[in-house]
């Protein structure tokens, strides 16, 4: 076994492809994530690595990534050996890197974030578990009143409000006091996204925004839905369900397969994707080390 760090994404895209595409649900964020890279439009941080795991015959058995660019810039990690798991963390011990959390998939996330934490004489605990789903048979909901469009330039302030209004609401509806560290999001990167046209809103009968949800551009074949956000003014009216389905239905319609996460503490959000055809692929955790 063998573990090599890569600091080009496009190297990485490249060295990983076979990895990546085999299972392009669960590989969706390092995916996506480094394809940001790539372009020039991923946020700033104070790591920019990824790692990726071989066997004794060279084969990809799994990689990760530490690209976040908010505190406490946490690894990501998707499925891979247990011992390669334990190695990063040695790996960067030695490299005088702290690590102060751990993300991903179970039970790789895990056994490194013990591993760091073991070497720093601290301890790893769970933040929060996570579950990522694909969408099976879409199943759409009734319409309320009202309309899905594509926000404008006009919307970004108001986008970019949502956006950072949804870890503290998220959080909140899962019974955890305050929000968790999750990327720091600008008017930039909000009208952005908006040029992309991965940010639709729900308007009701007047025209008043009343819901936002976005999503991430394709990689390889696959689209990842979210953020997924209604004021709690607003909720309860089948906003979310219809407007996800929607979004869903309109990324089927050109071959794509969809995939979401929810956070496993919050029953309302698992019920809403579950009720239109969203199935669990994998669970994943967030891990702090502290």
């Amino acid at each position: 076994m063998s573990l090599a760090f890569v600091d080009d994404p496009s190297v990485f895209l490249r060295e990983a492809h076979e990895y990546l595409v085999a299972d392009p649900v669960v590989t969706t964020v390092i995916a996506t994530v480094t394809a940001r890279y790539v372009t020039g439009s991923a946020s700033e941080s104070p790591y920019c690595w990824w790692v990726i795991a071989r066997d004794d015959a060279g084969r990809v058995t799994g990689v990760g990534m530490r690209t976040a660019p908010f505190a406490p810039y946490p690894l990501y990690l998707l499925p891979m050996p247990d011992g390669d798991a334990v190695a990063l963390a040695r790996a960067l011990h030695e490299r005088g890197e702290e690590v102060g959390g751990v993300n991903g998939a179970l039970p790789a996330a895990r056994l490194c974030a013990e591993e760091a934490a073991r070497l720093a004489g601290t301890a790893a605990e769970v933040d929060e578990h996570t579950r990522l789903h694909e969408l099976g048979e879409l199943v759409v909901p009734p319409s309320p009143p009202g309309r899905l469009r594509l926000a404008s330039c006009d919307d970004a302030e108001l986008c970019l409000a949502w956006f950072r209004a949804f870890a503290v609401d998220a959080a909140e509806q899962a019974g955890r006091e305050g929000a968790h560290a999750m990327e720091e999001f600008s008017l930039e990167m909000i009208r952005a996204r908006i040029d992309d046209g991965v940010i639709w809103l729900w308007e009701d009968e007047s025209g008043t925004p009343v819901h936002l949800t976005g999503a991430n551009p394709p990689a390889n074949g696959v689209v990842r839905v979210g953020p997924v956000y209604t004021p709690k003014e607003h909720r309860g009216r089948g906003y979310a369900s219809r407007s996800v389905a929607e979004v869903s239905r309109d990324h089927l319609d050109r071959g794509l397969r969809c995939c979401l996460f929810t956070d496993q503490a919050n029953p309302t959000s698992n019920k809403v994707y579950e009720a239109i055809g969203y199935r669990p692929v994998v669970d994943m955790v967030n891990l702090v080390i502290g």
